[in-house]
């Protein structure tokens, strides 16, 4: 058993989850997590594979709840803001998963110097939803790299996603539904074809949101199997 984390910042609250099996720093003004982490956790769902890895880990959210519910050993979160990056570590060591989930600071683009090529079995991520020149961006710097491709572009972090994927391996994204083109040219742009599609809808009555994607290495080939619609 792991030494529990005693230091709780002023700007952070440590919150619940899963009933209380969990706890998670967060931002008290900044950057939380939303409903699309939880989203994106559930669709990768429960994998039988040795390491996975998320571009864009924020809070460390998506690793905590992969390694409550599953037994894979090797789990990595990559984080842009070293603020962010510390903060889940902390929260991956409140919850005695450090033995299990890794913390690291970087940017997704220099990624090839910390791991080969290939690495992974599943690489996930919830990157920016909006272009730099596309709507008002937060003045909150947290806000605005997490919601904006100010750090990181969509390419980026998909060029990364296919470096880092076996060939066997599964990417999984949540995007926008409006830039879901962008998504799809990007995807097979680099070589990474789109197998499985989910919507995400606010309600029975209301338009797409969110989709879900889970793509392979590769070219050629269609969506074989597109999930249900799903309502937050």
């Amino acid at each position: 058993m792991e030494k529990p984390y005693q230091v709780i910042k002023d700007e952070e609250t440590l919150d619940d989850l899963l009933g209380g099996d969990l706890r998670i720093l967060q931002k008290r003004d900044g950057y939380r997590f939303s409903i699309d982490a939880i989203l994106l956790a559930n669709f990768v769902g429960v994998p039988k594979v040795e390491s996975i890895i998320e571009l864009g880990t924020g809070c460390g959210i998506i690793p905590i709840l992969l390694a409550h519910r599953t037994e894979i050993n090797r789990i990595v979160g990559v984080e842009i803001q070293k603020d962010m990056a510390e903060m889940a570590s902390r929260s991956v060591g409140l919850n005695d998963l450090s033995k299990r989930i890794t913390i690291i600071h970087e940017n997704i683009s220099n990624l090839k110097g910390l791991f080969k090529a290939e690495t992974f079995d599943i690489v996930f991520s919830n990157p920016p939803y909006r272009k730099v020149d596309s709507g008002r961006i937060n003045p909150d710097y947290q806000k605005a790299i997490a919601r904006h491709e100010i750090e990181c572009s969509l390419q980026e972090t998909l060029t990364a996603a296919k470096y880092l994927v076996k060939p066997k391996g599964k990417v999984y994204l949540i995007f926008p539904v409006v830039r879901l083109g962008d998504l799809m040219y990007n995807l097979r742009e680099t070589m990474l074809e789109p197998k499985k599609l989910q919507i995400v809808y606010p309600d029975i009555k209301s338009q797409g949101k969110l989709v879900l994607v889970e793509a392979s290495k590769g070219r050629g080939g269609r969506v074989k199997n597109t999930r249900a619609p799903f309502y937050s």
